[in-house]
Parts: structure tokens; sequence; C-alpha cells
């Protein structure tokens, strides 16, 4: 998926785009409103925009106005104002959701998917998949393969979710109880040593148990892999 970050802010933007490119999307990063907006409305534009309200030359509000007006692509504001009075104005002039800075990437991950099944702006078939690369690691989820160092590694449909779950923002500690409610959420006789177990199958399989580090007493996290 590509996204289109329309953000002033230096450190706000290379955060969100290192994160974004992290979970596999292609990020387009944009410092004016105006240059956002154009971008935005290219006939090859993006499949989502993310807009801060507080540009150097003009609203964010115009902006959302401005793209809404010739446009239907999703709009997620992303913005430090956080009156009731601001999201519902920004509700009404199109955005498809708002985000009170500062945020965790993994939420703004969950939003960008959420808003895109809302609207039906899912990459359709044809599109470049969502294929995410770290070192020599490559995950693809639309087809659910992985590969290290471009051999293909065969995982069950669980091992390769814990992965997927834990790459969606490498370096972050995700608790035993986060990965049982994401990867096992339907069933009823998991337990935290359920995900040791296959964290031990997908350290196994991978041949590089170091990505996949142990926080003690805490949970897990995938190390962005080195090649």
């Amino acid at each position: 998926m590509r996204v289109l970050l329309i953000e002033d802010d230096a450190a706000v933007a290379a955060g969100v785009t290192e994160g974004l490119r992290n979970a596999g999307f292609q990020v387009l990063h944009v410092a004016s409103g105006t240059e956002g907006a154009q971008k935005a409305t290219e006939a090859d534009g993006p499949d989502l925009v993310l807009l801060d309200l507080g540009l150097p030359d003009v609203d964010g509000y115009d902006v959302c106005r401005s793209i809404r007006a010739v446009s239907q692509v999703p709009i997620i504001v992303i913005s430090a104002r956080d009156d009731e009075i601001d999201r519902v104005v920004g509700l009404e002039l199109g955005a498809d959701d708002y985000v009170t800075k500062p945020f965790g990437i993994r939420e703004l991950v969950a939003r960008i998917r959420a808003v895109t099944r809302r609207t039906g702006a899912e990459a359709p078939v044809g599109k470049s998949p969502d294929v995410q690369h770290l070192g020599p690691l490559t995950l693809d989820r639309r087809s659910q393969r992985i590969h290290v160092h471009g051999a293909e590694v065969a995982l069950t449909a669980t091992e390769f979710e814990l992965l997927s779950v834990l790459a969606e923002d490498p370096g972050a500690v995700y608790r035993r109880t986060e990965l049982l409610e994401r990867v096992w959420s339907t069933s009823l006789y998991v337990t935290p040593k359920t995900v040791d177990a296959h964290i031990a199958a997908v350290r196994r399989k991978i041949g590089h148990p170091d990505w996949i580090e142990a926080v003690r007493g805490v949970g897990f996290r995938l190390e962005t892999p080195h090649a």
C-alpha cells in the first residue's frame, strides 16, 4: 500500500516513515499542504493519506477539503489538536479517521488497516502484494510466505501469523498475552507456554534464533535482522 504522509515536523515524519516501511508500506513524505494536496490527487496517487493539521503554508483542514473535493482516497488526520471540536471538524470535512499525537506505530498501522477495510481501499489483485523486507528476511503477507536469504522457509499458518505480528513493529516488545490475543483469539485452550513453543519452532525453522529475543518476564521482540 502506498501512503502519502503530509507532515512538516521532520522528527515525526522520520519516525512514522520508518515505522510504516518496516510494516510493509510504501511511504512518500511531503512537508507542505500545497504539495500534499497535489500529490494526493494525481492520477497515480496514493492509496491513503496521513494528514497533519498544523502545516506551514496552509491549514490542514483546507488540505482535507481540497483533496476530498476531487478524490475519495482515504484520509487519516494525525494531529496534536485533541479537542473534540477539532476531531468533529476533521471528520465532517471528509477525513476517515483522526489520530491524536503522540501515537504508536502499531496503533497507526491498525488504524490504517481498519480504514482501508472500511472504505474498500485494500490493494486489489494485480497491485504489489504486502511484502515486508527486514534485512535477509522477507515476509509476503498476501501469499503467506517467508524467505530467508532468498530461500523459502515453510511455516505453519500459526507460525507465520506469529512472526507477522512480531514484524509489524521490529524492536518493540510484544507481551505473551498480546500475542495470544492476536494469534490465538478464537481458541480457548492455549496458555502462555503455547507462545513459547511456537516461538521456538519459528526460531528453529528460520535458522537464526537470535532474531527473536526473549524479554524476561514480559514477552518477545523481533530484532531487525542484518545481512
